[in-house]
């Protein structure tokens, strides 16, 4: 398998870059990178999460599938949300717990897809101590496609 494109996965890495709870404004659309999603990039996901399905390796089976080739796994939008976000990203921060997430997919993402990712928070909020961000995400292919959509809910650390 060749190596997937690198994307930072140390999230102490530039910690000290990261925007912290005041500097988040709901409805600001947050900074995002665009993401060349390889063929070795889902390998290796599918590999690491013990996804095994033909659909996302063997071309000449994808091929005989509705989809007409190689495909990704649907929660590889995991990956592609800290792969189109930059160093900076406020949902980078160590100590960010996942409170709760909704997500729909419209179209599998494919190898050599360009994705963009739009994001905003869109409401902040303390409750019980807590400081809390409600979020959502809509990834695009090249062709301005929605892959998938999401609005999450996180704890942001203190």
């Amino acid at each position: 398998m060749a190596q997937a494109e690198a994307f930072e996965t140390d999230f102490w890495k530039d910690a000290n870059l990261r925007k912290v709870w005041d500097d988040i404004v709901p409805g600001e659309p947050r900074k995002t990178i665009p993401y060349t999603l390889t063929k070795e990039a889902i390998e290796l996901y599918c590999k690491s999460v013990g996804e095994d399905h033909p659909i996302y390796f063997d071309e000449a089976y994808a091929k005989t599938t509705r989809y007409g080739g190689l495909i990704a796994p649907p929660s590889i939008h995991i990956l592609l949300m800290f792969s189109c976000t930059p160093a900076d990203d406020w949902m980078r921060s160590p100590g960010t717990v996942n409170a709760g997430q909704s997500w729909s997919y419209n179209i599998p993402a494919r190898p050599n897809d360009v994705i963009t990712l739009q994001a905003r928070a869109l409401d902040k909020f303390i409750k019980r101590e807590r400081l809390f961000v409600v979020h959502d995400n809509v990834f695009f292919n090249q062709k301005g496609e929605v892959i998938c959509s999401g609005r999450g809910w996180t704890i942001r650390p203190m």
